[in-house]
């Protein structure tokens, strides 16, 4: 562990003179596999659907909870932009959900940033976790806002980071709109831990994440909350047992 201080995809001719030209028996059995206009539309993660689209379309990456997955658009993580989770305090199992996210990327070869995280990494459990800390810089806490904010856009931006985990609270809107902007390009997935949600954040997924139980130092299960995603309007919650497949961190 180290520390360091779409374009638009044009139509096929050929389909488009289909659609203008007299279509035989045999142009149809052809047309038959071509994907509806709501099968594109799904796969399209840069779209917003005025309805509810929990658990549908293939163009997330799985977070590794099943139950997640179907309560998240895409079914998965985002593949790039931001993402944020919410939590009244550290601790609350928000690096735990992020366990199979961050193994993924460890497995592709790509390496993870660390920016500002409130506690030292307790490299043993990332270990037992199945996470190479080979792969990780930090940012430390005691880093300037400017130099942290300067590390998480070059990351960004660069192709062998894989993720980029920020506990930023005080970065205002405009700069969110640029990390947005950044990640996407960049084609990189930046996730913000903040302790309230933003009003008018551009993520493209806002999660709250609370204990279950009522002493939040011995709760095993938390109780997950879609605040805000892309292509759904209506916040979704749901009760996950997150200490139960993966080693704790």
């Amino acid at each position: 562990m180290k520390t360091y201080s779409e374009s638009s995809k044009k139509a096929p001719d050929s389909l488009l003179g289909r659609a203008y030209s007299h279509i035989d028996g045999a142009d149809q059995d052809n047309l038959s596999d071509v994907p509806g206009i709501e099968e594109l539309l799904r796969r399209n993660a840069d779209l917003w659907l005025g309805c509810d689209m929990a658990g549908q379309g293939v163009h997330g990456r799985s977070t590794g909870y099943p139950k997640l997955d179907d309560t998240l658009p895409g079914r998965g993580w985002p593949q790039n932009g931001l993402l944020e989770i919410i939590s009244p305090q550290w601790g609350m199992g928000e690096l735990q959900l992020l366990i199979p996210l961050m193994r993924s990327v460890i497995e592709q070869g790509q390496w993870i940033l660390w920016i500002s995280p409130p506690h030292l990494l307790y490299a043993p459990a990332l270990i037992q976790a199945g996470i190479d800390t080979d792969q990780i810089l930090v940012v430390n806490l005691d880093t300037s806002c400017k130099d942290a904010l300067w590390s998480m856009e070059k990351a960004l931006q660069t192709k062998n980071c894989g993720l980029v985990l920020a506990w930023q609270t005080w970065l205002p809107s405009k700069v969110l709109r640029r990390l947005q902007l950044t990640a996407e390009n960049g084609d990189t997935l930046g996730i913000l831990f903040k302790r309230r949600e933003s009003k008018y954040s551009p993520s493209r997924i806002s999660i709250q994440i609370r204990s279950s139980a009522s002493n939040i130092n011995s709760f095993k299960e938390a109780e997950i909350t879609v605040v805000k995603a892309r292509g759904n309007f209506q916040p979704h919650t749901i009760q996950l047992q997150l200490y139960q497949h993966h080693a704790c961190i």
